[in-house]
């Protein structure tokens, strides 16, 4: 079941007068938000998209790629936990993985620059 994302409010223009009454399309359907947790193993979910594509949906994540700035280089770091998630207060408190979000490592501090629930893979850059 998809959630629908249309915006049946709005006026259309070109002089057309009365209320105007709009479809429901195929394409106007949303999903449910795939919330990210730190994990043993990661785990990926593929997921249909419109034009005959793939999108890759991480629903556990282990690892994470970070870019270490003064090295100008990128290795792959244990999650160990969520530290803070300025989007949201309670994805803090539940441990959820977002654009943005503080992560205790093996490495140190990460800032995610990713979106986990969309792109399908979790990178980071060390923040010191």
């Amino acid at each position: 079941m998809g959630i629908y994302h249309g915006n049946d409010l709005r006026k259309i223009t070109g002089g057309i007068k009365g209320r105007h009454v709009k479809t429901k399309r195929k394409y106007l359907s949303g999903r449910y938000p795939i919330l990210t947790v730190p994990g043993q193993a990661t785990e990926v979910k593929v997921v249909k998209a419109r034009g005959n594509t793939y999108k890759l949906k991480v629903k556990v994540a282990s690892e994470v790629n970070v870019y270490i700035p003064k090295e100008g280089k990128t290795v792959r770091a244990q999650i160990i936990k969520v530290l803070d998630n300025p989007s949201n207060k309670d994805f803090a408190r539940r441990g959820i993985i977002s654009k943005g979000a503080i992560l205790q490592t093996s490495v140190g501090k990460v800032k995610v620059t990713s979106r986990p629930g969309q792109d399908g893979v979790v990178n980071g850059v060390l923040v010191e």
